[in-house]
């Protein structure tokens, strides 16, 4: 495997690549995202399919470390790029953590297939110093010995307001502050006393050898994780149906694309929005089965809405969309139409949790 690098600053155009079989494979520069396309890329090979020329593309989001994600234009800030590239055939596929895509694609292209998923859950990330008595395996560990460890008012690192809008309701006076970078930096900035905690993806932790540092798993009925959270999806053009698509669909795992459908389908129902305060995870009950569990939380922590459902595999999709019209019918629209004012520096009619 080779790689290569272009950004939106020099129009975004790869060269050709050499003539041989290899499929461009586009994908960010972070140490995650490098990962998830070498993860690809080795999948790809071991099932027999053709080398991954792996072409690195600087996104917006790349550019504008400094700026909460909110504040900037959301999660697709880290995926138009690639997409666009895409479109123009620059690439024959893009890897993504799927949670960083937008709920509707772009015309023209679709997911064309998913690895298997990682860990979905969030987790706490304490300094060197801090242990916790609660088994970090375990998913029931106490949020008791977390707050005991903490405190009241703890400062938090965390941009995303979904996990902000349900940690306020375990710290309602803790400072949030968003934290960007590798995860190495993430990590040196906590030891070095800038937070008492970080709240991040575990799928991302163990992905790049930090499994040792989840002081906590927070389980789904204290912080639902983000729809697609631990999945790796694989992009390519709807129209493609030659040998991109083929050698994608050889590495698909169908449990972990079930979940997706109907995590994104749910996002869908509810208006589709980035950064917004909705969480959602599906997951197997046997061999055909999905349960999906969702929420949707006010950015105060004030409100909280949870809904489920359950049905078979193949119809995730419209779980997805039944569990999204349930928490519609509940207030969910009320909750996330005030998030939308609040995040776009509009007045809000809510008080801030005490």
């Amino acid at each position: 495997m080779s790689s290569r690098s272009f950004g939106p600053d020099t129009a975004g155009r790869a060269e050709a690549v050499p003539p041989t079989t290899a499929l461009r494979l586009g994908t960010r520069g972070s140490q995650l995202a490098l990962w998830q396309a070498n993860a690809v890329a080795a999948r790809i090979g071991d099932a027999g399919g053709p080398p991954c020329h792996i072409v690195v593309i600087k996104t917006s989001g790349d550019q504008l470390q400094q700026a909460p994600l909110s504040e900037v234009g959301g999660k697709r800030l880290f995926v138009k790029e690639i997409e666009d590239a895409l479109l123009r055939n620059d690439i024959d596929l893009a890897v993504h953590s799927s949670k960083d895509m937008p709920a509707v694609l772009p015309a023209g292209l679709a997911i064309g297939g998913v690895l298997s998923r990682e860990d979905p859950l969030d987790a706490v990330v304490l300094p060197v110093s801090v242990r916790l008595k609660a088994d970090p395996t375990s998913v029931s560990a106490g949020i008791d010995d977390l707050v005991a460890a903490l405190g009241q008012s703890p400062s938090i690192g965390t941009g995303s307001v979904r996990r902000i809008a349900q940690l306020m309701r375990i710290f309602p006076a803790a400072h949030f502050t968003p934290i960007r970078g590798n995860l190495d930096t993430r990590v040196r900035k906590l030891d070095a006393g800038e937070y008492d905690a970080l709240v991040l993806a575990a799928a991302g932790l163990r992905r790049l050898g930090f499994a040792s540092r989840i002081a906590l798993r927070l389980p789904a009925a204290v912080c639902v994780p983000a729809p697609g959270q631990g999945i790796v999806a694989i992009e390519i053009r709807a129209g493609d149906n030659g040998a991109v698509r083929q050698a994608v669909a050889g590495i698909d795992d169908p449990e972990a694309h079930a979940a997706l459908d109907a995590e994104r389908a749910l996002v869908v129902a509810l208006g589709g929005g980035c950064q917004t305060p909705v969480g959602a995870l599906a997951s197997p009950v046997d061999d055909d089965t999905l349960e999906l569990v969702a929420a949707v939380i006010s950015l105060d922590g004030s409100r909280a809405l949870r809904a489920h459902g359950r049905a078979p595999r193949r119809e995730a999709a419209a779980l997805g969309a039944r569990v999204g019209a349930s928490l519609l019918a509940d207030g969910a629209g009320e909750i996330l139409a005030e998030a939308h004012r609040s995040l776009n520096g509009q007045p809000s009619t809510l008080s801030p949790q005490p």
